[in-house]
């Protein structure tokens, strides 16, 4: 009997905090969607989460994607009305989400625009409006193994002629690769000429939306690129990276992570990086400039408190934070602190940080994706002698006019 009195009080004593427990406030939760994904990502990544939830009383949910089928996930969430509070999108991808009408429009204010590098903020707008915050940018520059220069007796190119002269000196008197060109590498090979295509004057489009693939600056671009490929080789950028640390190739334009791979790999590898070439020695090449961004859910519950994630993760403290333990990350994308010396304490990475200062975004356009496997099937008939310049990229445009109509709004 008294076993069944304890009991009873158990319960009781049970049912009673059970019932206290529901009385207290449950804390507002954020869904954030993003593309950190590695350990040592995830462990930066949420360090800076649980100094939000921290300040905000709040919780954040964080869900990893992957490049490769994240947009489709996206997509398929903004379709079942299950999307996130909170999305990372990369910056040829904002206007295909904004012009969807499923990101929260926000103000002026809320964008902060003064502070950005000026070419960050353009992925932001839509028809005059704001749909997301620049987050963290970076570039590419050309990576250059002193080694074979000095064995070609060339110098380090200022020019993109001379780039040409001296890969083709290498090849000619070294038994290593004069130029690593990108061939079929789906998203990655249109990095590789639009810079050549913007030092030279071109664009894909003009300022009134037209597309001008055809012109003759674009053409020179596109000759050049298949010249330089002749004097070296042509590989995925993957297998690029990999020739260049082996010391195989002399000149190739890739990304700060290389770094990080040399140092691994093949510390004693004599190299440097330079700004791109330009057209003339006084004026530097323009290089790829890519980024990522936050934005909000057009359908979220939580507006107030998503604008204050995506305002905190781009603050300076927070992007500084980021970069410097991720070194593929890049810079902040705000203006004050993108030179920081604490991010750019690596010589090459210095090089990136000047780089940022002649570097270009993809044009703002929803169906970019379109017209990026149209032009990269362009360059690839071209390097492969499937046809010339010319003739591939008239048959370019005319495929992007037919895509996007007439008024180039399709």
């Amino acid at each position: 009997m008294i076993r069944l009195k304890h009991l009873s009080a158990l319960v009781w004593l049970l049912l009673f905090f059970l019932g206290c427990g529901d009385d207290r406030p449950s804390l507002p939760v954020l869904r954030v969607w993003h593309f950190w994904s590695a350990p040592h990502h995830r462990q930066v990544l949420d360090t800076l989460v649980r100094r939000f939830e921290q300040a905000h009383h709040c919780r954040v949910e964080l869900t990893p994607l992957s490049w490769g089928e994240g947009k489709t996930k996206l997509m398929a969430a903004f379709n079942s009305r299950t999307a996130p509070d909170v999305l990372e999108l990369g910056s040829d991808w904002v206007a295909q989400f904004s012009s969807s009408g499923v990101l929260a429009e926000l103000s002026a204010s809320e964008v902060d625009t003064a502070v950005w590098l000026p070419w960050s903020l353009p992925p932001c707008r839509w028809n005059g409006h704001y749909y997301a915050i620049p987050w963290i940018v970076d570039t590419r520059v050309l990576f250059v193994n002193t080694a074979l220069v000095a064995a070609a007796r060339t110098a380090l190119p200022r020019t993109l002629d001379e780039l040409l002269d001296a890969s083709a000196a290498i090849q000619e008197r070294t038994d290593a690769a004069g130029f690593g060109a990108t061939g079929a590498d789906e998203h990655r090979l249109y990095k590789k000429i639009l810079p050549l295509m913007w030092t030279l004057g071109g664009d894909v489009f003009d300022s009134t939306g037209r597309c001008t693939l055809a012109s003759s600056a674009n053409i020179r671009a596109l000759e050049l690129y298949a010249q330089l490929s002749r004097t070296g080789i042509i590989d995925t950028q993957k297998q690029l990276d990999a020739a260049f640390v082996r010391g195989q190739v002399a000149f190739w334009n890739s990304g700060s992570w290389l770094i990080e791979k040399i140092e691994h790999e093949n510390s004693t590898l004599a190299y440097t990086a330079i700004i791109f070439p330009g057209r003339d020695a006084k004026t530097p090449g323009v290089s790829f400039a890519g980024g990522e961004y936050w934005a909000v859910s057009k359908s979220t519950s939580q507006r107030d408190l998503a604008v204050s994630f995506i305002r905190f993760m781009s603050a300076p403290e927070q992007t500084t934070y980021f970069c410097k333990r991720i070194a593929e990350a890049g810079f902040p994308a705000n203006a004050h602190v993108f030179t920081d010396s604490s991010i750019a304490h690596h010589p090459v990475k210095r090089v990136f940080a000047r780089q940022l200062l002649h570097a270009q975004m993809t044009p703002v356009h929803p169906r970019w994706l379109d017209i990026e496997r149209i032009l990269e099937s362009a360059v690839v008939d071209v390097l492969y002698g499937r046809s010339n310049a010319a003739t591939a990229l008239k048959t370019a445009q005319l495929k992007i006019d037919d895509l996007l109509g007439k008024d180039g709004s399709r």
